[in-house]
């Protein structure tokens, strides 16, 4: 409080004064004002001012024939004055000053005059003090024990028996006095008044009568044969009849053991009421943090249980849904939304009953009542990067949870890393919360002299998980003194400033035995188990039995939207944050468009001599299988890249949202559908950018489809991970191990029938590349790449039957017969039984290709009868017939080929075809697919008891009748059917991807990590113990 007010002060009380009364009672009251606000020195300054003052008044009313004029004069003055300092007073520090004022005007030995009520009453009204409020505040000061009752908001403390059971009044035994109690409910204030002098102290001070001494958070009213009465169970009498829906928070003999460790929570029993503050201190280690863990129901306790109002928060979890709001230490706000931002998606994830523009103005009234509208529209940011303070983070994060009003609120260090007057801001609100009501549980450490008193309850807990203490906050410390026999245990403040030192209850727990030197031993003097037996014995442990339970749940202002409506409350908000990170957009947005002008810049070959006058040629680029590959590779890699972190960066958030019992479902849904979104627009720009520099033309869609399937894939993949593992860093290490597998065996740089021959097979793609989508996808574009491009189309069936005709008669005949000749010549059975086999199996899957092409069958009868010589000379005949029928099927095959062609330059012009060629055939994949880049390829593999082809996969048809086939087939068959390899590829993705979304909404993968990691533990612990 400046000098300026402090000088308007002592004039107003001066002009209130009336002349010829009792000015040495005035002066005190005007004394002991100026003693709460300064030093001593400073006191007797401002006194002698005030004299002054009085002494000017006096002379001004002195002349009787002037006195009205006068009195209209001081009237205009007061009111000028009042008006000039009440926007410099808080609301606290105007009622003092009324109150001070009334008893000031009281104090005279005559009667207070119509003059002095009517400038008490202007100052009054200037200052915004409720009417009701402060009529009680004058008839409580002034009446004198006369004529006011006990009420909603007075208590009379008596030792008198007939007063025992009487509303309004409070039996004390040894109380030889009555006191009034007033309950000034705005200021959070309790004014006490004695009818006659006693040895009663109200904060170190002795009761005098009829003056007016006041109760504050953390004071406490003392008499020596009588448990002090604490400003606390004062205050409650007030309120527990005015609570609509009162709560009994009971923790009765809850414990909790982590896995095979001491750490954790050993038997407790506290309860705590509505409208009541309740701090929580402790040593690091001391499971704060697990307490507030069991107590909120994210940690079910081993023993006891945690109920409010009898119902158990844990076996009837639904019951109480909604009742308990929990504010973590961590900060809990999305960074790129702006504070309203924040608060307005929290709201609508809160209050589906609610219409959206009675949500706006529920949210615009919290941020005014927290100091936060004018903020409104700016970022939060992150607690790296501010772009508001930690004070107002710390009320956001507060508002998050205040805004659905729960009646039993847990919050974390509300106050760390807060400058002290951020903190007491903080404080000051949770306490103004408990004033209507609610429950909070504040878990603090080292809390300054004016917080500490703000707590109505204090639990304290040491190592090891005990319970050392439960009781009243200020009383905590004589107890802890009283333990130890301390000199003056029966103080609990300073005398003179009235502040207490929280500290000392930590350091009087801690405190070391020491050696013969005086130096600390590190050896505890009493040890947490002793604490523990200690406070038991004590009378501190001692509750008094509940009398009336509550026998219903609160009701909660809480309805959460359907799952779809949340969806759509999950993808806006999310939405709204990633449009807001410009950073995000651009990188996202420019990353695949610039890594395809790269690459397809790279790879795009042409010859540079005089003989190519065109440049670049699409056919002639030897780099399309890179290209391909690469693509696939590039969209796997951004899907992961932009999906590794979505739930690792929520994972504080969620834990949050769970106490909403919101849907896994629709979050998990709307982050699938906005990372789609993205990939999809990625994927289009780099179909957009590549295939236009590579000049890949008629099969935009096709490679649209196929690289967005692969990057959401991955960004399923992506959030399993995300999901998974608990840091960042971990998931940015696990994408290489995610990413060089789908390299390696893709198929295109090692062929699978080069892997290792134990792990592979030389005739099947391999299980584990089976399980590679850069495998499906890569597949999937090349055989549409080289069966469906306009220059193929014209020809691929002539081409199927010369490469099968080729194969059947430069390679498969020729084979047989020479199995058929070892046969003859071998004399060893088993040899002898596995040809035959073969040659069985060759002629039978023979049949099956043969049927259609109406060719003679009768060898394959034969095959079915005992071979023997007279057998195998038809089947040799046979074969001979094969051969020539496939001559003739190559011939006519390829002179078929040959007339389209012609027909088509009759048509169109030689040129025409060949720009066609040019522009969609392509060498380099022909060689890939065809498998025809390498000479010394081995054509056909004797493999056990069957041939396999090994060229022109891609006009070689599967055997299998369910989806498996070979590398670079040009079908799929589904029972007996053939489709494209193309959609029986891109349906595989889907199926993966669908697959990969349950496992994440099962949490599968963060399961099966915890599962091994409690197995690790298993195994750490014995091995610990043996040595």
């Amino acid at each position: 409080m400046n000098e300026e007010i402090l000088k308007a002060l002592m004039q107003l009380f001066a002009l209130v004064s009336s002349p010829n009364q009792n000015e040495d009672h005035r002066r005190e009251v005007v004394r002991n004002y100026l003693s709460q606000q300064l030093n001593s020195q400073r006191v007797d300054e401002y006194l002698s001012m005030y004299d002054l003052f009085v002494h000017e008044q006096e002379l001004r009313l002195s002349e009787p024939s002037k006195l009205r004029k006068r009195y209209s004069a001081s009237s205009v003055k007061v009111l000028r004055i009042a008006t000039s300092i009440n926007e410099e007073l808080t609301h606290y520090q105007k009622l003092i000053v009324i109150i001070q004022l009334l008893e000031f005007i009281s104090s005279g030995q005559k009667a207070i005059s119509v003059m002095e009520t009517e400038f008490a009453n202007t100052i009054s009204e200037t200052f915004n003090i409720n009417s009701s409020e402060y009529f009680e505040i004058y008839a409580f000061i002034t009446d004198n024990f006369r004529n006011q009752a006990p009420g909603n908001n007075l208590l009379v403390i008596s030792g008198e028996k007939r007063h025992k059971d009487k509303s309004g009044y409070l039996y004390q035994e040894h109380l030889q006095n009555e006191l009034r109690i007033l309950n000034v409910h705005s200021g959070n204030l309790l004014l006490i008044k004695s009818k006659q002098s006693s040895n009663l102290t109200v904060n170190g001070q002795i009761i005098q009568a009829g003056k007016v001494y006041f109760m504050r958070p953390g004071s406490s009213l003392r008499h020596r044969r009588s448990a002090p009465l604490t400003f606390t169970f004062i205050s409650n009498l007030f309120y527990k009849n005015k609570q609509k829906d009162p709560i009994l928070f009971e923790a009765k003999n809850i414990s909790f053991r982590y896995y095979r460790s001491d750490a954790g929570i050993r038997a407790m029993d506290f309860m705590s009421n509505s409208g009541s503050l309740v701090g929580i201190m402790g040593d690091s280690g001391s499971g704060k943090t697990t307490l507030i863990s069991l107590l909120t129901g994210m940690l079910e306790p081993e023993t006891g249980s945690v109920t409010i109002n009898g119902v158990d928060i844990h076996k009837s979890a639904g019951k109480v849904k909604g009742l308990i709001g929990y504010v973590s230490q961590d900060d809990l706000l999305i960074e790129d939304l702006t504070v309203y931002q924040n608060l307005y998606y929290n709201a609508k994830l809160c209050f589906d009953h609610i219409s959206l523009p009675n949500i706006k103005r529920k949210v615009d009234l919290l941020l005014k009542a927290l100091g936060l509208y004018e903020i409104r529209d700016m970022k939060v940011g992150n607690p790296l990067n501010k772009k508001i303070s930690g004070g107002q983070r710390k009320r956001l994060n507060i508002a998050l949870e205040l805004i659905r009003e729960p009646a039993v609120m847990f919050l974390d260090e509300p106050t760390s890393g807060l400058s002290s007057r951020d903190s007491e801001n903080i404080m000051d609100l949770l306490k103004d919360l408990t004033l209507k009501g609610k429950l909070i549980f504040v878990v603090i450490h080292q809390p300054s002299s004016e917080i500490f008193k703000m707590f109505d309850q204090l639990l304290v807990l040491d190592r090891g998980g005990y319970l050392i203490y439960d009781g009243e906050a200020v009383e905590a410390i004589n107890h802890f003194k009283s333990c130890i026999n301390h000199v003056n245990r029966e103080e609990n403040e300073c005398p003179v400033c009235g502040n207490v030192s929280p500290e000392q209850i930590l350091t009087i727990v801690n405190s070391n035995v020491l050696d013969e030197y005086g130096n600390p031993t590190g050896e505890r003097k009493v040890d947490a188990e002793e604490w523990f037996r200690l406070f038991r014995q004590s009378p501190a442990s001692s509750k008094p039995q509940v009398a009336d339970r509550p026998s219903r749940v609160p009701e909660v202002n809480f309805k959460i939207p359907n799952r779809l409506k949340q969806l759509d409350i999950f993808i806006r908000r999310d939405l709204l944050a990633k449009l807001s990170n410009k950073q995000y957009l651009i990188i996202n947005i420019l990353e695949t468009p610039l890594l395809a002008l790269i690459l397809s810049s790279l790879i795009l070959y042409f010859e540079q001599n005089p003989a190519n006058d065109r440049g670049y040629i699409f056919s002639n680029n030897p780099n399309l299988t890179v290209y391909i590959i690469m693509a696939v590779i590039i969209s796997i890699f951004i899907g992961l890249s932009v999906s590794a972190e979505e739930i690792i960066s929520d994972r504080k958030l969620l834990k949050r949202e769970s106490f909403l019992n919101l849907s896994r479902l629709s979050y998990l849904s709307s982050k699938f559908f906005i990372l789609s979104a993205i990939s999809a627009i990625q994927a289009g720009l780099f179909v957009l950018v590549g295939n236009s520099i590579m000049e890949i033309k008629g099969m935009a869609w096709s490679y649209w489809m196929i690289l967005f399937s692969s990057a959401v894939f991955a960004n399923l993949l992506g959030l399993n991970i995300s999901d998974g593992l608990k840091k960042s860093v971990n998931v940015y290490i696990t994408i290489p191990f995610l990413i060089i597998p789908q390299l390696i065996i893709s198929g295109v740089f090692v062929n699978y029938d080069q892997l290792n021959p134990r792990l592979s097979s030389q005739k099947d793609i391999p299980w584990y590349g089976e399980l590679i989508t850069a495998r499906w996808a890569f597949e999937a574009l090349a055989v549409h790449q080289y069966n469906n491009n306009l220059y193929h189309r014209e020809f691929a069936v002539y081409e199927r039957l010369k490469s099968e005709a080729t194969y059947r008669k430069d390679y498969w005949i020729p084979e047989l017969q020479n199995q058929i000749g070892r046969w003859a010549k071998s004399s060893d059975n088993d040899e002898k039984a596995q040809r035959e086999t073969l040659l069985r199996n060759e002629l039978e899957k023979h049949n099956e290709i043969i049927k259609p092409l109406q060719a003679s069958i009768s060898a394959i009868e034969l095959a079915k009868t005992p071979l023997d010589s007279a057998a195998l000379g038809l089947i040799k005949e046979k074969l001979e017939q094969y051969k020539t029928f496939y001559i003739r099927l190559y011939n006519l095959a390829d002179d078929s080929m040959e007339s389209h062609k012609k027909a088509i330059i009759a048509d169109k012009g030689e040129d025409y075809l060949t720009k066609l060629r040019e522009d969609y055939h392509n060498d380099n994949l022909e060689r890939f697919v065809r498998r025809s880049d390498n000479i010394f390829l081995n054509r056909l593999l004797v493999l056990d008891d069957e041939l396999v082809k090994k060229f022109d996969p891609i006009y070689t048809e599967p055997q299998h009748r369910f989806i498996k086939a070979h590398f670079l087939a040009p079908v799929k068959k589904i029972n007996r059917k053939s489709f494209s390899t193309y959609k029986v590829n891109l349906t595989v993705i889907w199926i993966y991807n669908i697959i990969l979304f349950l496992l994440l909404y099962r949490g599968a993968l963060r399961r099966l990590l915890n599962y091994g990691h409690m197995i690790r533990k298993e195994r750490e612990i014995p091995e610990r113990s043996s040595n």
